[in-house]
């Protein structure tokens, strides 16, 4: 079989695999109705941030709002369509990106895909089925990896900049590439943010953007606490408040174990010198914290883990039969365990017990045993 037609064939899998999802979660979306209320609001400037949309109040920083507004436009399943093609593209590219990314690989690129997928699949899903915006994240901040690689660093930084728009906490990724890259990088960061903050007061005006922003605010931290004992969040604070209840307490240790979450990191990046390529495995711990360390780290942000789960599968072969049953364990704890499979009660129970935080908190410590192999 000639390259051409393989890739075309691929190319028709692909199509119809992303034909086959839209027609399970094309009328579902939720997420993306956020959006595109929002991006309407916004084209009339209206204000976004209101307590009457309960649990489907939208949350993102307003210049979020504006660039969504060509889907306001649209009629609303033209642009559930669009989005969804946009988001399965993505997916690929994202998938694709992280593995071009990877140095020194020990497997092949099919077989690496192929893992990877199978134990991120249900987060790729959950993701396609709210029409949500964590793939595009994810595809930004590799793109901004891969210009690292290519010594293109203040690009990074734009990248990861405009990344903060689609999720603030993208921005946990800042402080590594300053201390990797320079300061410079954090001069672009910020020439970056404050274009995008400013640019709403073009529609609504100073004091309306300014309004905006205290709105946006307002009902990021107003809405935290509620959103703490939902099964699905699997960030390291509502690990604290389902084992201990919402407290002191609680909070206390979710900032402990946050610290001790970003002391790895800094711990890791300190060993650098050990491996000739450092910077896929660091920037991949990272890209996984963020759900751990946003209080409102839903289950499928996870898919964030990625370039993770794709290094730890490619060194699979290199660590002991420990660290492999270990690392094993970890990732189909945090991947592999299916509502449709395991039920709704025993599903809840599982959730509720937080074990995907504690097995994601234990693919970072796998992550870090490859550092200190110095194998990644």
């Amino acid at each position: 079989m000639t390259t051409a037609l393989r890739a075309w064939l691929w190319l028709a899998v692909l199509i119809a695999v992303a034909a086959g999802v839209y027609l399970r979660v094309g009328r579902q979306m939720t997420d993306f109705a956020v959006y595109r209320t929002a991006a309407a609001r916004a084209l009339d400037a209206e204000p976004l941030y209101r307590v009457e949309d309960g649990h489907y109040q939208f949350k993102y920083l307003p210049a979020f709002a504006i660039a969504m507004a060509p889907f306001a436009k649209l009629d609303a399943e033209a642009a559930k369509t669009i989005w969804f093609a946009l988001s399965f593209g993505l997916l690929t590219a994202y998938v694709r990106w992280s593995l071009r990314a990877l140095p020194e690989r020990r497997r092949s690129d099919r077989v690496l895909m192929w893992l990877t997928v199978l134990l991120m699949a249900k987060f790729y899903l959950h993701e396609l089925t709210l029409g949500q915006t964590n793939i595009l994240l994810g595809t930004l901040l590799v793109a901004a990896l891969l210009a690292v690689q290519i010594d293109h660093p203040l690009v990074a930084a734009g990248l990861i900049s405009v990344a903060a728009f689609v999720k603030p906490y993208a921005l946990v990724l800042m402080p590594w590439l300053a201390f990797t890259y320079g300061l410079s990088t954090v001069g672009v960061s910020l020439g970056v943010l404050a274009a995008g903050l400013v640019a709403p007061a073009f529609v609504y005006g100073w004091q309306g953007n300014l309004d905006l922003l205290a709105g946006w605010y307002r009902t990021v931290t107003t809405s935290t606490a509620p959103n703490l004992l939902g099964n699905d969040n699997v960030s390291l604070a509502a690990m604290w408040a389902k084992w201990l209840g919402p407290g002191s307490v609680a909070s206390g240790l979710a900032t402990a174990s946050s610290v001790a979450l970003l002391g790895l990191v800094a711990a890791v990046w300190r060993r650098r010198l050990s491996v000739q390529i450092p910077d896929y495995l660091e920037y991949a711990l990272l890209m996984l914290a963020v759900p751990l360390l946003s209080p409102q780290g839903w289950d499928y942000v996870l898919l964030l883990a990625t370039p993770a789960v794709m290094c730890l599968m490619d060194r699979w072969g290199d660590v002991t039969g420990g660290w492999r049953l270990f690392t094993g364990a970890a990732l189909a704890l945090m991947g592999l365990t299916i509502f449709d499979v395991m039920g709704r009660d025993l599903y809840g129970r599982f959730m509720a017990l937080s074990i995907v935080t504690v097995a994601a908190m234990a693919t970072a410590g796998s992550l870090a045993h490859l550092r200190w192999r110095a194998l990644a």
